[in-house]
């Protein structure tokens, strides 16, 4: 009896001890963001609350989200994973997944159900485009432009097309240093309907095609890489119009009070989320699990609405969003799924890209060097 009794009290300590160790978290974290406005709505919404749960964790910021795909490509090459959790756009979630470069996951095991008792997978719905994607934002990619630019007598800018309108509309353009958007817009202001703009994409002649109208005003094309350039350009009045993502204008009108106009015309709705990077270790991958569960349950997807005009991705926070945080304003309005903003968007297709991107990328950028 007393050996029983103490094969029990044995076996008690080790399930004990190893269920202490499955719990073990890693004490800090690093997060890789676009920077700006949208980077500081993820870090009031979800890091902040977060850390004054666990104040023994600290998180670094890394503003690579852009170059995510090739640093990923030559972390796992060196064997050598230095980033947590990434965020990214579903297309290049769709690539690092396809290329075991991002972790596979169950939405019923990783992510909270919805605060009215909706499942993860149901709330998130068909936002979730790939295995390894985890959403957090429906954004769109559109136009800004400075309202004091626009020519005396004239109207201001409404129409996508007027992007090639030098004439009406006399001024630079800044336009993003990638093919993604530009080709699309290009298509459809050449007279491509826009039921057809992929499949006449996925062809050399229709390359050339979205090349050719981008011909007609690269001489007065500043081309941005980072989120915050089309913005500042905007500010410095260097551009007279420029796209950008919609968070980034509504903070630069909004919130800086600058003379500067939206044009929803033929937005891209683009969703963002994030991917775990395959290959951490147990204890950072607990710890990760453990945030992600947090960032993106209702309540912080609402929270994050509070400071850019961002959709959130799950059913259940939409109810929830109310006025910014400090201006005090109703963010439905400036959201880009409001009915006055979308009634002509542009979906983005996201295997499209995931397919063609390295093949058109290349062809752009040989353009661009001409």
């Amino acid at each position: 009896m007393k050996l029983t009794k103490t094969l029990l009290a044995t076996t008690a300590l080790t399930v004990s001890a190893g269920a202490v160790a499955a719990q073990e978290m890693a004490d800090s974290m690093t997060l890789v963001s676009w920077g700006g406005a949208y980077q500081n709505s993820q870090q009031q919404a979800y890091v902040v609350p977060y850390l004054e749960m666990h104040p023994e964790v600290s998180v670094t910021w890394d503003e690579s989200s852009n170059e995510a795909v090739a640093k990923l490509r030559a972390m796992n090459e060196a064997g050598n994973i230095t980033w947590d959790l990434v965020d990214v756009v579903a297309a290049d979630a769709i690539r690092l997944c396809d290329e075991g470069l991002a972790m596979e996951y169950d939405p019923e095991d990783l992510l909270a159900e919805g605060d009215d008792g909706t499942s993860a997978e149901d709330d998130f719905g068909d936002l979730i485009v790939s295995d390894c994607f985890i959403p957090q934002i429906v954004y769109s990619t559109t136009f800004g432009y400075r309202t004091d630019m626009v020519p005396e007598g004239v109207e201001p800018p409404s129409d996508i097309c007027d992007v090639w309108d030098l004439e009406t509309y006399p001024g630079k353009r800044s336009l993003e240093k990638r093919p993604i958007n530009n080709m699309e817009w290009a298509l459809l202001c050449d007279g491509v309907a826009k039921e057809d703009v992929y499949d006449v994409l996925e062809t050399e002649e229709g390359q050339d095609q979205a090349l050719a109208k981008l011909d007609e005003i690269k001489d007065d094309v500043i081309w941005w890489s980072a989120g915050a350039d089309t913005p500042q350009l905007l500010a410095d009045g260097e551009v007279f119009m420029g796209s950008t993502y919609n968070g980034r204008l509504f903070s630069l009108i909004e919130e800086q009070d600058q003379p500067v106009g939206m044009m929803w015309d033929a937005q891209v709705f683009d969703l963002d989320g994030w991917i775990i990077p395959e290959g951490l270790g147990d204890a950072e991958l607990a710890r990760v699990k453990d945030f992600v569960k947090f960032a993106t349950d209702t309540q912080r997807l609402a929270d994050q609405a509070a400071y850019i005009s961002y959709g959130p991705a799950r059913d259940s926070s939409a109810p929830l969003v109310g006025q910014h945080a400090e201006l005090g304003i109703d963010m439905a309005p400036h959201m880009p799924t409001d009915p006055d903003n979308s009634q002509n968007t542009f979906v983005y297709n996201y295997e499209f890209w995931a397919d063609y991107r390295d093949d058109i990328d290349a062809k752009f950028q040989s353009w661009l060097a001409q």
